[in-house]
C-alpha cells in the first residue's frame, strides 16, 4: 500500500523526536547540534525545519512526549489503586522513581527549565499532571478521605510542591538519597490533607 502524505509526515516527526530524545538524554540539549539529530533520524535538515521551527521546537516536542508517558504511568497506577489515598501514595512513589531515570533527569528536570523557560514548562506540567491531581483529590474528598477544601487550588499547590521536589532530586549529588528524603517529606505533608491517616 502507498503511504499517504500524512503517514510520511508522521513517520518523519516520530523519527526526529526519537533521535532527538536519545541524543538529548545522552549529551544534554546544548551539546547536540541539529545536524546530529537529522543524521540520526535519517532525514534532511529541511525536514526538521518543516515540522519544527528549530531545535528548540523539537525539544519542546520531546518534553511533551515524556510528560505524556509519565502521565499515562501515573494514571494507570491511580486507576489500579483500591482507593484515592492508596493511589496518591503509590503514584508519588512511581513518579519519584521515574525522576531517577537518566532521560527524565537530563531532559525534563535539567534542560527543560533552561531551554523552554519556567512559564512554558509549568504550562506543560499543568496540562499533563494537573487534571490527574484534581480528579484524585475530588474522589478522595467525595469518599471522605481528603479534607474538603478548594480542590483546584490544592491540586495546583500539590503539583508545585512535587515539581520542586523532583528538581531537588535532579540537582542532588546523591539522587537516591534525595529521592528517599523527598518521599518522606511529601508523604508527611500529604498525610496532613487526610481526614484520617492511612494505616
Amino acid at each position: 500500500m502507498r503511504r499517504t502524505q500524512q503517514d510520511r509526515s508522521n513517520s518523519t516527526k516520530a523519527a526526529l523526536v526519537a533521535a532527538a530524545r536519545e541524543l538529548f538524554a545522552a549529551r544534554g540539549y546544548a551539546a547536540v547540534p541539529a545536524d546530529d539529530i537529522v543524521r540520526a533520524a535519517g532525514v534532511t535538515r529541511g525536514a526538521l525545519y518543516h515540522h519544527y521551527a528549530d531545535k528548540q521546537g523539537l525539544f519542546h516536542a520531546v518534553v511533551e512526549e515524556i510528560e505524556r508517558e509519565l502521565t499515562a504511568e501515573i494514571d494507570a497506577v491511580l486507576r489500579a489503586a483500591p482507593d484515592p489515598v492508596s493511589g496518591m501514595g503509590e503514584s508519588l512513589r512511581v513518579f519519584l522513581d521515574a525522576c531517577l531515570r537518566d532521560e527524565v533527569r537530563q531532559i525534563s528536570l535539567t534542560d527543560a527549565p533552561a531551554v523552554l523557560g519556567w512559564a512554558t514548562l509549568r504550562e506543560i506540567e499543568a496540562e499533563h499532571g494537573l487534571g490527574l491531581l484534581v480528579g484524585v483529590l475530588e474522589k478522595g474528598m467525595a469518599q471522605g478521605q481528603v479534607k474538603p477544601q478548594p480542590v483546584r487550588t490544592l491540586a495546583q499547590l500539590v503539583l508545585s510542591a512535587v515539581i520542586e521536589a523532583v528538581r531537588l532530586i535532579a540537582d542532588a549529588p546523591d539522587p537516591d538519597l534525595a529521592r528517599s528524603e523527598v518521599e518522606q517529606v511529601l508523604a508527611t505533608w500529604l498525610a496532613a490533607l487526610l481526614v484520617t491517616s492511612p494505616e
